[in-house]
């Protein structure tokens, strides 16, 4: 038995849930597929898996050696791509974790081109707003909007967030135009919270006009984690909201948003992608850093500092 093709044809097996699957993937036969996978079983003298008809899935042990299979085969192919020639193309597989809005709105809908450019190498998306926890989830790298608060994270910022204020019409017939950001704070406004993923609360957000400043926490009607519900909540007219202007501009076009306090400058929110410091930058991570940066550079180009 070769144990890296038996340990590669049960991870393929877990991650597909069928050994049919795991077979086609791996361009074997599904008898050699199961037979790798019960002289692994055999070899471990553990159950790694469990069969029925309709379904394959991991036992309790299974999951275990997966998560540290999975690891290791990962490492390996690392390595092999850092010493192949530099002109060869990135390949293998990629997990990487998003924003939700951002997903939507600017990296998928750029997926074809960087499928195009990059044929051999499989993403994996985690779409969230959520902390992640890099190593025990074998997550590649995140894209997060804001301060890092794992000061441990490599971090590469790729763009400045531009945000403003926005609220629904229905909500504005409803409590009036704020003519000043410190409305916000009073009756009858209300604005929708988003929950920062660490803390669990809502934070303040900084404006400046001229030599004024203002910090806004605002009175929540509703608190999300999600940017997706998040914009939903605003649109519905249930508060108002501080969106990137990325997120805002087609609810601007069609009427569904109004932009507030445009007198007003919002600090801007750093976009970063982050790996751990022990991750070998390999090329599919590099290729996937530069692509995400040159997306920002045309949605929200990183700003000089402000003098």
């Amino acid at each position: 038995m070769d144990r890296f093709d038996a340990m590669q044809a049960f991870a393929r097996v877990v991650e597909t849930g069928s050994f049919t699957q795991a077979a086609r993937t791996l361009h074997m036969s599904k008898t050699t597929v199961t037979q790798l996978v019960q002289q692994l079983e055999a070899r471990l003298r553990v159950r790694l898996l469990n069969r029925t008809t309709r379904k394959v899935a991991p036992t309790a042990d299974g999951m275990a050696y997966y998560e540290r299979v999975q690891r290791l085969l990962a490492d390996m192919e690392d390595a092999e791509t850092s010493l192949s020639d530099a002109s060869t193309a990135p390949r293998g597989r990629l997990r990487v974790d998003v924003p939700s809005p951002l997903a939507r709105l600017v990296l998928v809908p750029a997926l074809p081109d960087f499928q195009a450019r990059y044929p051999d190498l499989q993403l994996h998306m985690g779409v969230s707003d959520r902390m992640v926890d890099l190593i025990g989830e074998h997550v590649d790298c995140v894209v997060r909007g804001g301060e890092l608060a794992d000061l441990s994270l490599v971090a590469r910022r790729v763009g400045d967030l531009q945000a403003g204020a926005f609220a629904a019409p229905a909500y504005l017939a409803r409590a009036g135009m704020p003519r000043h950001p410190r409305d916000l704070q009073a009756e009858p406004h209300r604005i929708v919270a988003f929950l920062g993923a660490r803390s669990g609360k809502p934070f303040p957000y900084g404006l400046h006009r001229g030599g004024e400043r203002a910090e806004v926490q605002g009175r929540p009607a509703f608190a999300v984690d999600d940017g997706n519900a998040y914009l939903a909540a605003g649109v519905a007219g249930l508060g108002v909201l501080w969106l990137p202007h990325y997120m805002a501009a087609p609810h601007l076009a069609n009427g569904e948003l109004v932009p507030l306090f445009e007198d007003w400058q919002f600090d801007p929110m750093p976009l970063h992608v982050a790996y751990p410091p022990n991750r070998h930058v390999s090329a599919k991570l590099r290729v996937f850093i530069d692509w995400v940066a040159g997306l920002m550079a045309r949605h929200a180009p990183v700003q000089p500092p402000r003098r």
